[in-house]
């Protein structure tokens, strides 16, 4: 959580920004992160910084195969292996932690 409050910070520096309205992340199904922990983690460390009134956007990401090899999409439940060309599966989403778009208030 200090990372991405650090990106925000930095980014609202570079911009001159007087204050983050809006924080938006992408967090995947597969990331490891627990996006109401992630929230609660936020409300604590964005106080006194620039952050300190922003909201948090979590929007989930689903986990998404395809073939490594012809890059078929598989269907969720699917094995994880291509039923056309027999190549292993890959992830192609879900483990993402992202910072997507962020709402600033600049002079």
């Amino acid at each position: 959580m200090l990372a991405l409050l650090e990106r925000v910070e930095e980014a609202a520096a570079a911009h001159h920004a007087l204050a983050v309205h809006r924080v938006c992340v992408q967090v995947g199904d597969l990331s490891g992160v627990e996006p109401e922990l992630l929230d609660s983690a936020f409300a604590i460390v964005r106080g006194g910084t620039i952050c300190e009134h922003a909201v948090l956007d979590i929007e989930r990401v689903a986990a998404r195969w395809e073939c490594a090899t012809c890059r078929r999409a598989l269907d969720a439940g699917e094995r994880l292996q291509c039923p056309s060309c027999g190549g292993p599966a890959a992830l192609a989403a879900g483990d993402e932690l992202l910072l997507g778009r962020l709402e600033l208030e600049v002079p």
